[in-house]
Order: C-alpha cells, then sequence, then structure tokens
C-alpha cells in the first residue's frame, strides 16, 4: 500500500486539503508539524505528532519542527475556552531546549535525512508590527478568520472574550507556513484535527502570496474509550521526561490501556507493520487476560522514549510491585511505585526492635492486632518481600534507605510503610 493508505489504515487522516497528497507522499517532500513551547516536556499526547514525523523522516521525507517560541507567547486558541496565562521569553527558552531534547529520542537530528527543529520567534522577533499589517496581514479576511471552526468554538465558550491576540494567532501560524516554504521549500504541515484552521490559514497565504499550492493533513484527535483526550489522567499529563513523569508511571501508563483502546493505540505509536498487530489482536481475542498486546505496546514506547536501560528501569519496578521484592530499589523509587497503595507514617520508636505484625497494625494495615498476628501464623505476612512469621521483629535495616518499608499481606495487598 501507499504511505498514504497506510496512515488511512492506521486512522491518522482526519481530513487533507487536496485529495493530490496521496501521490505527493510517493516523492521526497520537506513537512513540518509544529509544537506549543508550553512546558518544558511534551507529553503522550504529542506523540501521535512526533510518531507522524518519524513515520515520514522513515519513508524518506524531509520533517521539520517548528516550535513556537514566538506564538507561544500568545496562546492557541484552538481548543481552549479560556485564554492561558503569558509565558515570559525565559520560560519559552528553557520549554523550547527541554522539547529539543525529548524530540530527539524519536526523530533523528543527525545523517543525510536529518530532522530539523526551528523556532518560529527567530523571524517574529525583529519583524515591525506596521511591516506585520502591511504586507502579512493584509491577506487575511476577518469573515473567514471568524468562520474557523477553532475561534467560532473559543467565541461560544469564553462567551464573546476572545481577545485580538488569539483572534491573531491563525495570521501568525500561516505566515509560519510561509516562511518554512520559502525558506525551507517546505510544501505540506501536519497537525491534529483541531489545527485545520490554522494549516489552511497557511496554505491559504502560500497560494494567495506565492501563487504556489501548498498542503496540509490533519489526523484525529486521540481519545480513549471513554471519550477523554488520551495523555491526560485524572488533568494530569503524562510527560516524556522523567522528572515530570517516572518511567515506571509512564509504562504502568500504556500497560493499562483498555482493550477497546489498546490496537488504536499500536496503529497510532507503533512502528510494527500493521499485520504484526492484527496477529496481536487475534491473540487479546484468544486470552484477553495475558493483556499480550498492552504489554507490546508499553514495552515499544518505554524503550522509543526512555531507551533499554529505560525499559528495564520500568519492567523491574513492575515486578517490584508484583513480587514484592525491593532489593536494589532505593526508597524513591519504592516511593514512586507504591504511592497508589496504602501508606502510613510511623516514628521510629514504634517501629524498630517491634514484631513486624504488631507495627503493621499499628499502621493501619489490619483492623487489629490479632488480625495481623493471624496472617503473620499463617505465612500471609512479609516485608520487604521476604516472609515475616510472629516472632520476626522489625529491624532498622529494614528500612530502605533509612525511611521506608513495604509490607504485604496475601499475594496482592501492599502498604507502604513509612518513618514519620
Amino acid at each position: 500500500m501507499t504511505l498514504f493508505e497506510e496512515f488511512v489504515a492506521r486512522g491518522l487522516v482526519e481530513a487533507t486539503t487536496d485529495p493530490e497528497i496521496e501521490k505527493m507522499l510517493e516523492t521526497p517532500q520537506t513537512i513540518y508539524c509544529g509544537f506549543d513551547p508550553s512546558a518544558s516536556s511534551l507529553q503522550a499526547g504529542n506523540l501521535v505528532s512526533i510518531m507522524m514525523l518519524r513515520r515520514l523522516q522513515l519513508a524518506g521525507h524531509h520533517v521539520i519542527a517548528l516550535v513556537g517560541g514566538a506564538t507561544g507567547l500568545i496562546g492557541d486558541p484552538s481548543g481552549k475556552s479560556a485564554e492561558r496565562n503569558m509565558l515570559t521569553l525565559e520560560q519559552v527558552a528553557a520549554n523550547k531546549a527541554g522539547i529539543r531534547e525529548n524530540l530527539s529520542r524519536v526523530l533523528d537530528f543527525d545523517g543525510p535525512n536529518a530532522a530539523r527543529m526551528v523556532d518560529n520567534y527567530d523571524w517574529y522577533s525583529g519583524l515591525s508590527a506596521i511591516a506585520f499589517l502591511r504586507d502579512v496581514a493584509i491577506n487575511f479576511r476577518v469573515p473567514q478568520m471568524l468562520a474557523k471552526e477553532s475561534v467560532k468554538k473559543r467565541l461560544e465558550a469564553s462567551e464573546g472574550a476572545l481577545t485580538f491576540t488569539e483572534f491573531s494567532y491563525q495570521i501568525l501560524q500561516g505566515n509560519d507556513f510561509l516562511h518554512l516554504f520559502d525558506t525551507y521549500g517546505c510544501t505540506m504541515e501536519v497537525g491534529g484535527a483541531d489545527q485545520w484552521g490554522n494549516i489552511t490559514a497557511g496554505t491559504d497565504l502560500v497560494h494567495r502570496m506565492r501563487g504556489k499550492t501548498a498542503y496540509g493533513l490533519t489526523f484525529p484527535l486521540l481519545l480513549d474509550g471513554s471519550g477523554k483526550k488520551f495523555g491526560k489522567s485524572e488533568g494530569n499529563a503524562m510527560f516524556m521526561s522523567a522528572d515530570k513523569t517516572s518511567i515506571y508511571d509512564w509504562y504502568q501508563f500504556f500497560l493499562r490501556s483498555d482493550d477497546s483502546d489498546v490496537i488504536r493505540y499500536l496503529k497510532v505509536f507503533s512502528l510494527r507493520p500493521l499485520s504484526e498487530i492484527a496477529d496481536l489482536e487475534a491473540q487479546m481475542k484468544a486470552h484477553p487476560e495475558a493483556r499480550i498486546p498492552q504489554k507490546a505496546l508499553a514495552e515499544e514506547l518505554t524503550r522509543l522514549v526512555h531507551g533499554e536501560a529505560g525499559l528495564q528501569t520500568a519492567l523491574g519496578a513492575t515486578q517490584t510491585l508484583f513480587g514484592g521484592d525491593v532489593s536494589g530499589k532505593s526508597a524513591d523509587e519504592l516511593e514512586t511505585i507504591f504511592k497508589d497503595v496504602k501508606s502510613a507514617a510511623l516514628p521510629k520508636a514504634d517501629i524498630v526492635g517491634k514484631p513486624v505484625f504488631a507495627v503493621a497494625a499499628a499502621a493501619g494495615m489490619f483492623k487489629s492486632n490479632g488480625e495481623a498476628r493471624r496472617m503473620a501464623q499463617q505465612g500471609g505476612l512479609s516485608i520487604n518481600g521476604a516472609k515475616a512469621g510472629p516472632d520476626r521483629i522489625f529491624a532498622e535495616t529494614d528500612l530502605v534507605d533509612g525511611r521506608v518499608a513495604v509490607l504485604r499481606s496475601g499475594k496482592k495487598n501492599h502498604f507502604l510503610l513509612k518513618l514519620a
């Protein structure tokens, strides 16, 4: 199949500006996608865009990642219900550096077909308002701008409180396309479905000012089975940077994918051939309890973003969670791995030198001292992965880094004990 047909089969095509795009993609083109520097790390939702650029690069196209240092100072109204906080130049610069690092894990910035990262602040910082209004903005018509779906939705959501600054965003993004067309011969922009209005602002501007055809392709916004935006969990993004989202949490996020979502995620994010994904789907139907596609997805994306060493860290943390063996794990790692289990803090005097079952009861792991003792007598209580009988005394060395210990009753009930 053609590259475009593969994009369709993977669910990566929402709309195109011209049917010629299918034929166009069969020869090397220069194609760009924009990234908003609103944070110092990209997140899981950005992976759709990043992987689209990766597929294009592997197919021989020249890809450009545009970081909106200028437009990031303004804010894109697309998909927003309120104006966001303005960033400073220093914040944008720091965020840009983080984004470059994130992108370098997936895109190849070296070699004969190296990806390129550009910042639109470079061509806006020295542009006067008069020159911009006279040479660029004059090509835009207010009725057409108001008709953009992103503008209409923003106006409705904010009861008309759309600032001129936000309204001008599409002019700036349209001019970005023109600049990349002139400077690098860029003929196409790709982006999420919510960017359609901004993308067509660019294709229209190139046609109006240069008399040439430029192209745009959007992919659907990725939602989970409940309709929530992908990459968001109770309002918290899954960041690509390990200092914002632990490698373990990144791995677990994909491992927890619902059966109704995982095949779609594999088509969007995985570089596996569609035939292999079909095999994974068949295995899921035959053995849903094994969660084979989820493991394949989590391993591939953890390796992609965090490398082989990162994947082994995630697998080791997962083994600790389900096996209870804390060997080689630091207190910080244990607090991350067991952050969602019940926990309590006790002073050192109530821990060290006391029977483990008594400490567990005092921490609230059991309803009573007697219940805790019976569990220990039955061999169902453990500390840091080792059985803790009724005579087992809590030693100071049981506190990992002098701070935490992992208790478990039965096979699955974990409890994190912390030093108060």
